[in-house]
């Protein structure tokens, strides 16, 4: 079933829109969502520069097709979802490419976690290290029952530097600090009660409950939903008085949406409504 969902979810997806097929990631769309994988089982789905970059194409277009309302990051395979940085690319090095590829990875996560789409993080095996801010700039990470998580940076020598910042966004302080600190892998449901996952689901349910959970988040407002989370970003850092006026203007601005209408409409005739995301 795993594989299934890792090969045929994603690659029956190409029929419909730009594709990206490639021995370091996979980018394709179906019924509404674009599935982006990363294509690196034999090296645990260690994340390359070249991936890196690849990664940034495939969320230009998904942002471009209007087809697309949502977008799920996966591994290939079943048993990780990423192992974070493949330490034996160019990692440790301490040169300007290397300063670069840092750079690029703190690009990626700055784009995903501003990514005016909804986006959800498949976690269909361990997640380790970097992987771990892939998932973190999520909107919502469903994963495995059975998967392990954990920041094992500091037991060579390095540390979560840029993935901190999403983590300390989620889980609170101590919680993170043990963590990273300690660089001990965590149980799904030790990751669930700290503020790291979404949902659980055991193996034999994980494909349907995240089918289902895809459809239901496409079949939401485009608009509304980008409104909201370019509002939300917006004032996560502000004061909260300046962020409650901000935020009545942008209710506003939602309310005069037309699939703001429609929903009100389809609400009182009892009925689903039917977006076009304007």
């Amino acid at each position: 079933m795993e594989q299934m969902g890792d090969k045929n979810m994603i690659e029956s997806g190409a029929q419909i829109g730009e594709m990206i097929k490639h021995k370091d990631l996979l980018y394709s769309t179906k019924e509404g969502v674009g599935y982006i994988t990363i294509n690196r089982e034999n090296r645990q789905n260690a994340i390359s520069p070249e991936a890196v970059t690849l990664f940034l194409e495939a969320l230009d277009l998904a942002e471009k097709d209007n087809d697309v309302k949502v977008v799920c990051i996966t591994g290939a395979g079943d048993k990780v979802f990423c192992s974070g940085a493949d330490l034996a690319g160019s990692i440790g090095s301490g040169s300007d490419t290397e300063l670069e590829v840092f750079k690029n990875y703190a690009d990626l996560l700055i784009r995903i976690y501003r990514f005016e789409k909804p986006t959800l993080a498949r976690v269909n095996g361990h997640c380790l290290a970097g992987g771990t801010g892939f998932m973190l700039a999520c909107d919502i990470v469903l994963a495995r029952d059975d998967v392990k998580f954990g920041t094992p940076e500091v037991n060579v020598g390095l540390f979560p530097m840029m993935i901190g910042a999403l983590v300390f966004r989620n889980v609170l302080r101590k919680k993170a600090m043990e963590m990273m600190l300690l660089g001990e892998r965590l149980s799904a449901s030790e990751a669930l009660e700290i503020g790291l996952i979404t949902r659980i689901f055991p193996r034999a349910t994980f494909e349907q409950q995240t089918l289902k959970i895809l459809h239901d988040l496409s079949m939401k407002s485009p608009i509304g939903m980008k409104l909201g989370k370019r509002a939300f970003s917006c004032v996560e850092s502000m004061p909260f008085e300046e962020a409650l006026y901000l935020l009545s203007g942008e209710l506003l601005k939602v309310s005069k949406t037309d699939d703001a209408k429609e929903g009100i409409c389809a609400f009182l005739e009892k009925r689903s409504p039917v977006f076009q995301g304007k």
